[in-house]
């Protein structure tokens, strides 16, 4: 078992500034190469204490806050532009990051598309996303795919 701090979040691991504990091939092979984590040292619980500052002020700074911006997310359609064919399937598809873009041009706030969770989707037409804005706030997003003219 290895000893890792992570550095950026991990599904299912954590998020930064966690210390875990891995088998010792996933974070040699897989952690440690993309950069995600750093092996703990004597001197970890200073890195720990960093990590965990500088994602403490990327979050939105209280649940109040999370909620204002919840409200706004939900009570409006985000409508996303894509090229699509003659039967509505697009090409390409829509992404975490279009939907992000999508929410700040709409003048609904900033997201990080690493918070945005939603499926496949490849035709035009309505589709449900979560966003995570907070550890204790997720909003239901309707997202509105139309096609670009």
């Amino acid at each position: 078992m290895s000893k890792l701090i992570l550095t950026q979040e991990v599904a299912g691991l954590g998020e930064a500034g966690d210390v875990i504990e891995v088998k010792a091939g996933y974070a040699r092979n897989y952690l440690l190469p993309k950069g995600v984590a750093v092996i703990f040292t004597a001197n970890g619980a200073k890195q720990v204490e960093q990590l965990r500052a500088a994602r403490a002020a990327r979050e939105l700074a209280t649940v109040e806050e999370a909620q204002a911006l919840k409200a706004k997310l939900e009570s409006t359609k985000v409508k996303v532009a894509v090229k699509a064919g003659k039967e509505g399937r697009l090409f390409g598809g829509v992404k975490p990051a279009d939907i992000a873009d999508a929410i700040a041009a709409a003048d609904l706030g900033s997201v990080d598309k690493k918070k945005i969770l939603v499926g496949a989707i490849k035709t035009i037409g309505e589709y449900p996303a979560t966003v995570r804005l907070h550890p204790e706030v997720a909003a239901q997003v309707t997202v509105q795919v139309i096609q670009a003219r």
